[in-house]
């Protein structure tokens, strides 16, 4: 197995935490995915024999690009068109189907706090989402 070959597996070992870690930045799945593969792009570009926690590294490339998509986001001025619906999380279906409970009042309650997130972080400015969803994903 050459590094090229090395380096892809130890990135998809990483990619649901990344695109998790993206996903609550951003609030959208696409954007999480992109966000993702960006890293990629700049890890399969840089000389990995330089970095010594690939998995904190990615977390810092992800949370880079997301800040840089969000401020973008905020210089354009995009504003949605009609309210977004809230996306699932990555991995929340897996969790979701381990535990037995009705599915209605678990649908109520994802929604109302999900939109209620979205509320919350659609307020706070770049840097202070990404502070956030890091602080929350490493407390």
């Amino acid at each position: 197995m050459d590094e090229h070959d090395w380096l892809a597996k130890r990135f998809e070992d990483e990619r649901t935490r990344l695109r998790a870690v993206a996903y609550r930045i951003l609030g959208s799945l696409s954007e999480a995915e992109d966000a993702v593969q960006e890293a990629w792009l700049k890890l399969s570009r840089c000389d990995s024999a330089e970095i010594d926690n690939l998995g904190g590294w990615l977390t810092t490339v992800v949370g880079r690009v997301c800040l840089d998509m969000l401020r973008t986001r905020a210089s354009r001025r995009e504003e949605p068109l009609e309210v977004r619906p809230v996306e699932p999380a990555p991995g929340e279906g897996a969790a979701r189907a381990a535990r037995p409970s009705d599915p209605q009042a678990e649908a109520v309650l994802a929604d109302s706090v999900g939109a209620a997130m979205l509320v919350v972080l659609d307020k706070l400015t770049p840097a202070e989402r990404l502070a956030f969803v890091l602080h929350d994903l490493f407390a």
